[in-house]
């Protein structure tokens, strides 16, 4: 029905445009060509003056009008240190052009108001004013050569980059069809190296594992924090097409170019939490979030900091949108570490990711804190359970020299961590029970499995742990924690598992 309406409106506007065309043509032959171009320029004219009036009054009502709502002004100035100095060149350059645009309008509406059409008047050509040429070549020469040296001091300021031994957070931002893929770096503060050849499904930014700054990488959610007052180096770079990060808050915006790697530092000034309370003093929003729920949240308390893409990058172009979140050092540093390393959590030692991973089947210095965590958590909850099934816990993160009994080096980060936990917890008894795959001797692999588990005890008496707590078995291939058929399944078999052998309330673990 919609459509129907729209179809006779549009029929019923032509025919009234042809008939006004009709018409115009009859009032030409009564009245004359000459009189009706002389009417028809004098209400042109006295028309344009109007417009013009009407024109630059809106212009200037409706500027004041959305003032709290522009970048630059009312709530919404900058949220970073160098922003100051862009609003500023910013404003400076909208004083001098808004000038010449007030200027050139009535300039131009006056013209043709004043040389309309009269009868018998002739138009008069100046080939050349020197005091005219130098006006207005002088006085455009002078305010570029302002707005470009206020622009250069702008650029040097903005784009400096970090200074050796500065303190700074660097974090990187990979533009890509239709996401930001934003890497921090970890406990060391370093972003790890990258290699374009070795980028995959499973390693989406091609980071080369065989550096151990990588170790420790994580690839956030979609929610992003930056920690206050901080200097933030972010590295820019894209994987397809054109992009643009675009944090308009904290006037950043640099395009992300695939194959030239580019950057922009900044400094947060103001919390989310901060921005929140300043925009809540403006009736612009406390207007409701949703206006299809006026009883929900206002749009102040929705108001998040975002990431955006600026270049028209695909049709996904908008959900390349993030938040990011400015808060606290101490918030900062307590999200970071709710973090996970990308690496450990999803590369390092899994099942079909052997040629991914250089460091297959390597415990590492960085998995340290996340051993203690899951090792602790698992020994309390076998500990505090009555059911036999669930006393078993793996150590995933020892490891024995091929066909022998003997420990690697690397395996010291579990068996430390199982140290320390049984002198906190001194009534706790475990056995070590080694497992094999069926590959080779059945007896041969029992043998193997006994001495494997007396490897472990032993090294846990050496760390002052008393005997009289430690007990070892051997199973060889008798107990498998997978099939045997696939080499996936024959490592899982081939593991130690702590068995603990009394319970202890899990409140003491």
């Amino acid at each position: 029905m919609t459509a129907i309406i729209i179809l006779l409106c549009v029929i019923l506007i032509s025919i009234v445009l042809v008939q006004i065309g009709k018409v115009t043509e009859l009032t030409a032959q009564i009245k004359g060509e000459q009189e009706v171009m002389k009417d028809n320029s004098k209400w042109n004219a006295g028309l344009g003056l109007v417009f013009m009036v009407v024109f630059l009054v809106a212009v200037f009502i409706s500027a004041y009008d959305y003032r709290n709502v522009m970048l630059g002004y009312g709530p919404l100035t900058s949220a970073s240190a160098h922003g100051a100095v862009l609003d500023s060149l910013f404003n400076v350059t909208l004083f001098f052009t808004g000038i010449v645009f007030v200027l050139t309008h009535i300039a131009l509406f006056w013209f043709a108001f004043k040389y309309r059409y009269k009868p018998g008047r002739k138009a008069a050509f100046i080939s050349h004013d020197n005091r005219l040429e130098i006006w207005w070549t002088a006085i455009p020469a002078v305010v570029m050569a302002i707005l470009v040296v206020r622009g250069l001091n702008a650029w040097n300021t903005v784009m400096a980059d970090v200074k050796e031994g500065e303190d700074y957070l660097e974090i990187e931002a990979t533009g890509q069809q239709f996401n930001w893929i934003i890497r921090y770096p970890g406990p060391d503060g370093k972003l790890g190296a990258r290699n374009y050849k070795l980028t995959s499904a499973n390693n989406q930014l091609g980071q080369d594992f065989k550096d151990s700054k990588n170790w420790d990488d994580i690839l956030p959610g979609q929610e992003l924090y930056l920690p206050v007052g901080k200097k933030v180096r972010v590295r820019i770079t894209a994987k397809d097409v054109l992009h643009n990060f675009y944090l308009p808050h904290f006037r950043v915006k640099m395009d992300a170019v695939p194959g030239m790697p580019t950057y922009f530092v900044f400094t947060p000034v103001k919390t989310t939490t901060e921005m929140r309370q300043e925009l809540k003093k403006f009736p612009e929003f406390n207007e409701p979030y949703d206006p299809a729920d006026p009883t929900g949240p206002k749009r102040w308390e929705k108001f998040d900091y975002e990431l955006a893409c600026a270049e028209l990058c695909g049709k996904g172009h908008y959900s390349m949108r993030r938040i990011f979140k400015v808060v606290s050092q101490e918030e900062y540093d307590t999200w970071l570490k709710k973090q996970e390393s990308f690496y450990l959590t999803q590369i390092h030692n899994k099942d079909g990711k052997e040629n991914e991973d250089p460091n297959w089947d390597v415990t590492l210095p960085v998995e340290s804190a996340m051993i203690k965590k899951e090792l602790t958590e698992a020994v309390s909850a076998a500990a505090g359970s009555d059911e036999p099934s669930a006393k078993a816990i793996r150590l995933d993160h020892i490891h024995f020299e091929t066909g022998a009994a003997a420990l690697t080096a690397d395996s010291k980060y579990e068996l430390d961590v199982l140290v320390d936990i049984l002198n906190q917890y001194t009534t706790l008894s475990i056995s070590l029970e080694g497992h094999t795959d069926n590959v080779g001797d059945a007896a041969a692999n029992l043998e193997l499995s006994k001495q494997r588990a007396s490897s472990v005890v032993s090294y846990l008496t050496s760390r002052g742990i008393a005997a009289a707590r430690l007990r070892s078995n051997g199973w060889g291939d008798a107990v498998p924690a997978a099939s045997n058929d696939k080499a996936d399944g024959r490592r899982k078999n081939r593991r130690v598992e702590v068995k603990v052998l009394n319970k202890v309330a899990a409140a003491a673990i």
